[in-house]
């Protein structure tokens, strides 16, 4: 057998042109073979990314437009809430001591007013100290209206700190009743305070409705209105500090 590409002898005489075509016909040949590929290496067709992308931007349109598709309002029924499971009794937060759980409400709430007061309540150069301090251990109607209202002139030892006076919560929007009496709650008996009473949810009710009603609503309260129209405690049922609440709604827990 011979050898087709086998190397010519130079004592013959040789056709080169036709020696160089069947040369070059036995390399595309073995160029062909090379390009066969095993299946899936093939590349993907550039036609089929535009399709996809295509149906990407269709398919987020529609989504888009779908309102309240996935909105979790339509997924649930309002006020639903998922029974326990078979002889499981439903968990919640343990149960805690009225004066204990207020409080720690109002420590929440007191970061707010820290700022200008003290962390731990000792004053600071604008403003008066909570420890010991008549307003805070005094009646709570007093100390509710400076609270939701601020105060400008003298503070309760006749000490005014100038400027423009404390705003109303620092000026981070109304308190719930909940917030209220929880604040209330906790200057009265933190920071060497120890009155040892609870400012109720009911009766910051009341002192909510008390300050919507004043003839300066909207405006700080001074001394003087201070000792004329509030120096008295809110109205209320007082509550054993002693008696558990929920810690987050401060409601009475149910007894077992």
């Amino acid at each position: 057998m011979t050898d087709p590409i086998q190397k010519p002898d130079l004592d013959d005489s040789i056709n080169v042109t036709e020696t160089h075509g069947r040369i070059a016909r036995q390399v595309a040949a073995a160029a062909r073979e090379n390009k066969l590929g095993e299946n899936g290496t093939q590349p993907v067709s550039l036609w089929l990314f535009l399709a996809l992308a295509v149906v990407l931007i269709i398919a987020g349109g529609v989504l888009g437009s779908g309102g309240s598709l996935f909105a979790y309002g339509t997924t649930f029924r309002e006020g639903y809430v998922r029974k326990p499971a078979p002889g499981k009794k439903e968990v919640g937060p343990e149960p805690k001591a009225a004066l204990a759980a207020y409080s720690a409400k109002g420590a929440k709430i007191f970061t707010t007013c820290g700022g200008c007061h003290g962390p731990d309540g000792r004053g600071t150069a604008n403003a008066p100290s909570l420890a010991g301090s008549a307003w805070v251990d005094g009646p709570t109607e007093r100390l509710a209206m400076v609270v939701l209202n601020g105060l400008h002139g003298p503070t309760s030892t006749g000490k005014d700190f100038g400027g423009a006076g404390m705003p109303a919560r620092g000026g981070s929007g109304p308190f719930s009743p909940e917030e209220l009496a929880g604040v209330l709650t906790y200057v009265r008996n933190n920071f060497g305070n120890t009155v040892g009473d609870v400012v109720t949810v009911d009766m910051a009710k009341a002192a909510l409705e008390t300050s919507s009603k004043r003839a300066k609503a909207g405006q700080q309260v001074d001394a003087a209105e201070l000792e004329a129209e509030h120096k008295k405690d809110l109205p209320g049922d007082k509550l054993d500090p002693n008696t558990l609440v929920d810690p987050v709604t401060l409601a009475p827990a149910a007894a077992k």
